[in-house]
């Protein structure tokens, strides 16, 4: 399907018809890209719970860096998919070649400080002994892939905007079946361990980069990316930034709190951390489908607004809701039925009772929220399309900010309950911050346009 028929299939095609037709290679590329992770910490548990611990450790950090690389991404989808609405064609791709000049300008600085701060910060994490070696060793390295990884966020956006979301996901495809030769390669052939996993996923996300811009280059669809007399447009990247950074606060204050959150757990001790970041791999993994649906509307809300179909987003927004329930739901039961055996699978080292004990019960936890996972993903779509990211800022920050830490802080010092008080306030405040994301939906203000 060439563009122009799937920007005819999003303004006036069946619904249901819409909303899979864009979100299943969303939910394909998200479970692929949630493999980088999984893979890596897979490989890096077969040699103790300590290194797995150390993956997740620094996720955290690295996404702080990573949100404004999101942010742009974001803001990219929202503005070219309503000019493409709209049929301004030229001007999606001016606004486009800003939009890669920026992003990886600012991935190369990002990248930079990451690098050179990444043992100073996991001090300051409170990480001690083995767990900071390790993490230290395995953030630096994924710092280094953050100018790919920012590129292809540019890609995926612009593909994304018109309504293809399949290309990028065969790339992804092809890029995650290279990490998951290389990770064992570089990890026990090459006896690099956890700097193996790392660099395994750096080559494969740099592979990942050329081939989107080299597809971005030589196959263009609607929007046409050429650099041939470029210069900086003020005016096109203040809008851009405009819409840009309340995403990359919500992002970066989410990655921030979950930094606290971290050493909160650390506090624990290794076993709550290592069980924490391996149920929340799974769940990543399980709610990818219903989180699809959520990101769809990413593309779809604008093209509505940019052609003034609001009528089409109200209707997208009640059938998204139905498909995420439904696919939620399923994994739901998956979780409860075979929790024992999923735990077991990600637990590869031996002697880690402690650990696999606390995510059976943080597994039950997290499984009564997961439709919630869906639902904020829908909501997140809605404001993000639309334009209007400091509704999606608002939800990303105070979940965490202002419902989860201070839960967690509570249960922690007020009562004895122990680890339990983290699994409750990661359950709990997914419901709270739905009910405040539906009621800022309900009050329509997210349907002013951004691009006239």
């Amino acid at each position: 399907m060439d563009s122009q028929k799937r920007r005819h299939l999003i303004l006036n095609g069946n619904m249901y018809r819409v909303i899979i037709t864009l979100a299943i290679p969303i939910m394909i590329n998200n479970l692929i890209q949630t493999l980088y992770s999984l893979v890596d910490g897979v490989w890096v548990s077969k040699i103790s719970s300590v290194h797995f611990a150390a993956t997740s450790f620094v996720w955290p950090v690295n996404y702080l860096f990573v949100s404004l690389g999101i942010g742009l991404s974001i803001a990219g989808t929202s503005i070219l998919s309503q000019l493409i609405g709209a049929s301004k064609y030229e001007e999606a791709n001016k606004y486009s070649i800003q939009l890669i000049a920026i992003s990886f300008l600012s991935s190369l600085f990002f990248s930079f400080i990451g690098y050179m701060l990444s043992p100073i910060v996991i001090k300051f994490m409170g990480a001690a002994g083995e767990l900071a070696e390790y993490s230290s060793i395995y953030l630096k390295i994924t710092f280094l892939d953050m100018p790919f990884m920012f590129l292809f966020f540019n890609y995926n956006s612009i593909m994304n905007a018109q309504g293809n979301t399949l290309e990028p996901t065969i790339l992804s495809g092809i890029s995650a079946l290279l990490n998951v030769v290389l990770d064992p390669i570089f990890i026990f052939n090459f006896n690099m361990g956890i700097a193996g996993a790392a660099i395994a996923t750096l080559l494969s996300r740099a592979l990942l980069a050329f081939l989107g811009f080299y597809l971005l280059i030589k196959r263009p669809g609607i929007i046409k990316v050429n650099f041939r007399h470029f210069k900086f447009d003020k005016h096109i990247i203040k809008r851009i930034v405009r819409i840009a950074v309340p995403t990359s606060v919500g992002q970066s204050g989410s990655a921030v709190g979950f930094i606290v959150l971290n050493s909160f757990i650390a506090s624990y001790g290794t076993a709550t951390l290592a069980a924490f970041g391996m149920v929340n791999r799974i769940t990543d993994l399980v709610v990818q489908p219903a989180m699809g649906v959520g990101a769809a509307l990413t593309a779809v809300v604008g093209q509505y607004l940019g052609s003034e179909q609001l009528d089409r987003i109200k209707d997208g927004f009640k059938k998204a809701i139905k498909l995420s329930l439904t696919i939620s739901l399923v994994g739901c039961v998956v979780m409860f039925v075979w929790d024992k055996e999923i735990i077991n699978f990600f637990i590869q080292s031996k002697d880690d009772g402690e650990v696999i004990s606390q995510g059976i019960t943080y597994l039950h936890y997290i499984t009564y929220s997961m439709p919630l996972l869906g639902i904020f993903s829908i909501l997140q779509g809605i404001f993000q399309g639309s334009g209007h990211t400091k509704y999606s800022m608002s939800m990303e920050i105070g979940r965490l900010w202002f419902i989860r830490l201070p839960m967690i802080l509570l249960f922690k010092y007020l009562t004895d309950i122990g680890s339990t008080g983290i699994w409750f306030s990661m359950s709990f405040s997914n419901f709270i911050i739905c009910i405040y994301g539906y009621a800022i939906y309900r009050r329509n203000k997210w349907q002013h346009r951004i691009i006239k």
